[in-house]
Formats: structure tokens, sequence, C-alpha cells
């Protein structure tokens, strides 16, 4: 099952470029941008709140530590998400900026 002729118009309009593929393609790497700089920007902010890394505030069992509150343990959640996200969308962009 191929890609429909009218999604490839759209994307050829939104992204002109040489072909629907490299227009699909800078669609691509542009979602992967917008999703990368709201995830580092979640991580900032994690950072700021609580001084550390995620991976400090993991070690240090800061959920536990604050008495598993609701608002820690959704950041941490929240925050695992981020990170997680941060490392597979670099890998994503990495694939598509290589070919």
């Amino acid at each position: 099952m191929g890609i429909a002729a009218h999604t490839l118009k759209i994307a050829r309009q939104l992204v002109p470029a040489d072909s629907a593929e490299a227009s699909l393609k800078q669609i691509m790497i542009n979602e992967i941008r917008r999703r990368l700089n709201r995830y580092e920007l979640m991580d900032q902010r994690f950072r700021r709140k609580y001084g550390m890394s995620f991976e400090e505030f993991r070690e240090q069992r800061m959920v536990e530590k604050e008495g598993y509150s609701f608002e820690v343990e959704s950041d941490f959640c929240d925050w695992e998400m981020a990170v997680t996200g941060i490392s597979s969308l670099k890998e994503y962009l990495s694939e598509l900026q290589a070919q």
C-alpha cells in the first residue's frame, strides 16, 4: 500500500522539494525537531526545578525521599518520557539526515 497521491501533493506544497520523498523526509525532520525542542524544554525545566539531572534524580531516589507525592511522581514520569524521547528523536534525526 502506497501513499495516496493527494497526501503526496499536500506534502510537496507544504515543503517544496525535488521529490515527494524529499518533501516527506523534510516534514518528518521538522516534526522531530519540534518534538525534540519540546522535550528539551521539559528537561531544562525539571533540571532547574530539582537542581539536578534526571539520572541524579533517579539515582538519589527523589520520589521516595519526597514521600511519593503526586507532583514528584508525575514529574518523574514526565521527565523520564522527555529524556527517553530526546534519545530516540536524536537517533531518528541522525538516520534521516544520513540518507
